[in-house]
């Protein structure tokens, strides 16, 4: 059997080559509702070359070992399975010029185990998931490829990157190393360079030499604000900021542009309100922490560095994040609005997430708070509706409003109000008005990509209305 997909990518084949060989781009490609780990990687995309990876797909977990075969420089590169789920894979990657562009064609031969009796059973399965994948990676090879491209005159870089084991700082790091950056981790264990918040421990010179520096890191929001938590939240995000923001100000030659995360939290809980960066901040725990996460950057301001705080939003994901605990009910048709259904929810997708990252590095006119958010909010009753219809799944309409608000609230207490039940309409004013493309403008366009469906069947409801 044969799978093919070709696609016109605007720019060069030697362009679009060269960002497949470089270190990341296998972790751009590999779709997110498929989690694939890289185990071993021995060499890069010449012949002989190896990579060992486990794919999990939904409960199955599979090894899969590959070769790489014949390559041609710029034009194309190939790989096969020495063990695997196929009985047969066979993958060649072509990049044909088209004048200034190039035609990116994947080539599988592969053949099913079982023999008829696979193919029988399997063959429409694995070619839905074949063109799934492949959407998918061609979007984001084109999509990669145009925002580099775009930042031509920006030189390659040497970033660091906080939090780069989270649901952003991941993609983050796969795509700006797929796009000929030298990327560095800041962390606690694992990483480049190693730092402790606690013991107010950091090397001044190991900040020394980078360009830019991204700050991700932070303890998790999303569950029940005990007055511990509470304490790790504010900690680990006020004292990380002033103890990296102080580091930054001693340095001999400090990076041109420190990009901070903050979140849209800080306008509280807005109604119907229409908020942009010039908005005033609201009230609760969640706009106190990030007013202080904001104001802790003034080291760095005062230094002379640009700094950009960017405010993200619901960040759609189906490997962490709100996304990834909102699959299973929804899949299952137990999908339902929280509460009254009718607060907002200022979303991005994850790709324009990392976008926006890279958009406040390269763009010198960019500095101060940032709103990292869709141009299309909605509600949660909305939302609801629109998960429901990408995944062909039921909703459930007729829950009065306190059968989903009162147990979150007896559950999760203060953080189900703020982040759940409550909501604002954040637009991204200052990414549009600096020429950022938006990926994504639209929640199903945004589901529909990270999740892998295809089509614009709707779903059936259960509802009154």
């Amino acid at each position: 059997m044969q799978f093919i997909k070709r696609t016109l990518i605007d720019a060069s084949a030697e362009e679009v080559f060269c960002w497949h060989a470089r270190k990341g781009a296998m972790e751009r490609l590999s779709p997110p509702w498929d989690r694939v780990e890289l185990l071993e990687r021995d060499g890069g995309l010449e012949p002989g070359a190896r990579v060992k990876l486990r794919v999990h797909t939904g409960p199955v977990s599979l090894l899969w070992l590959a070769e790489h075969g014949p390559m041609e420089q710029g034009r194309m590169f190939s790989d096969h399975q020495l063990a695997g789920p196929f009985a047969r894979w066979e993958h060649v990657h072509r990049f044909e010029p088209q004048g200034e562009k190039c035609v990116l064609e994947d080539r599988i031969d592969y053949q099913l185990p079982l023999g008829a009796l696979g193919n029988t059973l399997g063959r429409r399965f694995v070619q839905n998931k074949l063109e799934s994948a492949f959407a998918y990676r061609h979007a984001v090879t084109a999509a990669d490829i145009a925002a580099h491209l775009a930042a031509k005159g920006v030189k390659a870089m040497r970033i660091l990157i906080t939090g780069a084991s989270g649901l952003v700082g991941r993609e983050l790091k796969s795509f700006l190393s797929a796009g000929g950056h030298e990327v560095k981790t800041l962390g606690r264990t694992r990483a480049d360079i190693i730092w402790n918040v606690e013991r107010n421990a950091l090397s001044v010179a190991d900040l020394e030499g980078f360009d830019a520096i991204v700050h991700l890191a932070g303890a998790n929001v999303g569950q029940r604000w005990t007055r511990k938590h509470r304490a790790d939240i504010y900690d680990s995000r006020i004292n990380g900021t002033g103890l990296l923001s102080q580091a930054l100000k001693q340095l001999k030659h400090p990076p041109k542009v420190f990009v901070c995360a903050s979140a849209v939290g800080i306008y509280g809980d807005r109604a119907d309100e229409s908020l942009d960066e010039g908005s005033s901040h609201g009230g609760g725990f969640l706009a106190s922490v990030c007013r202080a996460w904001e104001q802790a950057c003034q080291p760095a301001i005062e230094a002379g560095i640009r700094v950009v705080n960017l405010r993200f939003g619901i960040i759609l994901s189906p490997r962490g994040g709100a996304l990834g605990k909102m699959l299973l009910p929804f899949k299952l048709g137990l999908g339902t609005n929280l509460g009254s259904g009718r607060q907002w929810m200022s979303w991005v997708s994850i790709d324009d997430a990392i976008g926006a990252i890279h958009h406040a590095i390269v763009s010198e006119s960019l500095r101060g708070p940032v709103n990292v958010t869709a141009p299309e909010p909605v509600t949660n009753r909305e939302f609801t509706k629109t998960m429901g219809k990408v995944l062909l799944r039921p909703v459930i309409w007729f829950l009065p409003w306190f059968v989903t608000a009162l147990p979150m609230r007896l559950i999760l207490g203060e953080m189900a109000d703020q982040m759940l039940l409550g909501g604002a309409r954040v637009l991204p004013k200052q990414l549009q008005a600096t020429g950022y493309k938006f990926r994504h403008t639209t929640l199903e366009a945004a589901l529909r990509h990270v999740l892998g469906k295809r089509g614009h069947v709707a779903a059936p409801t259960l509802s009154k209305a």
